[in-house]
């Protein structure tokens, strides 16, 4: 209970600027929940699909790996749709790569999409703390003219105390922001990554199709 009326008594000495910290802090856990629920399904999506697709390319089933993406709607599957289109109209190699490059830019900016907010709002609650500690000592020094000389200094001193409590909330509040975008910028890539690895796979399976069907006749 000793801990709560601390953290109550904090924020209460803060003023008003706690407020507007609060809500940058709400949408940005709101923000780092929604990616990361968004992320993980997409990355158990695509390693779901990739198992089921990679086993028909490698052995040219190419209509049955169609088959395959055009009934999920992971991100993956509509990428290496676009390629599998190509290769069931028998297009070249590099044709299939471009095919997937173009599926690649349609959805990347989906898996960035917001993430960048959270570095924003992380400078925002910076921001937001210094400038309560400056509205709070504009406070103080107006009402330490009016004091007592015997209690200036003890009057100054708890209201710049106080004061700070604004920087230190804003700084509370920006650095998990900042350590979860971060995360949430190394999580994105990772899928990228796979996304990538995925394609040049498809392309380099169906290239290597294709020249093994030309040689054998």
């Amino acid at each position: 209970m000793d801990i709560l009326f601390a953290i109550v008594g904090f924020f209460q000495s803060g003023g008003m600027f706690m407020y507007p910290i609060i809500l940058v802090l709400a949408v940005g856990i709101a923000i780092i929940i929604e990616r990361y629920a968004y992320l993980s399904i997409v990355s158990v999506r695509n390693r779901r699909v990739w198992k089921r697709v990679l086993p028909l390319v490698e052995e040219g089933k190419y209509d049955s790996a169609w088959e395959v993406v055009v009934r999920s709607n992971a991100a993956m599957s509509k990428i290496l749709g676009y390629g599998l289109q190509r290769a069931r109209s028998e297009a070249s190699g590099e044709q299939v790569q471009m095919a997937m490059e173009e599926g690649m830019l349609e959805f990347v900016p989906r898996l960035e999409k917001r993430t960048h907010y959270l570095a924003t709002f992380a400078n925002i609650a910076t921001l937001l703390g210094l400038l309560g500690t400056i509205m709070g000592l504009i406070d103080a020094f107006s009402a330490v003219s009016g004091a007592e000389p015997a209690d200036k200094a003890n009057l100054l001193s708890a209201s710049i105390s106080v004061a700070m409590n604004t920087t230190a909330f804003g700084l509370m509040v920006a650095i998990p922001l900042l350590l979860a975008h971060a995360f949430m910028q190394t999580k994105t890539m990772q899928v990228v990554d796979s996304l990538e690895m995925a394609t040049v796979r498809l392309a380099n399976l169906i290239t290597v199709g294709m020249e093994t069907g030309s040689a054998s006749k």
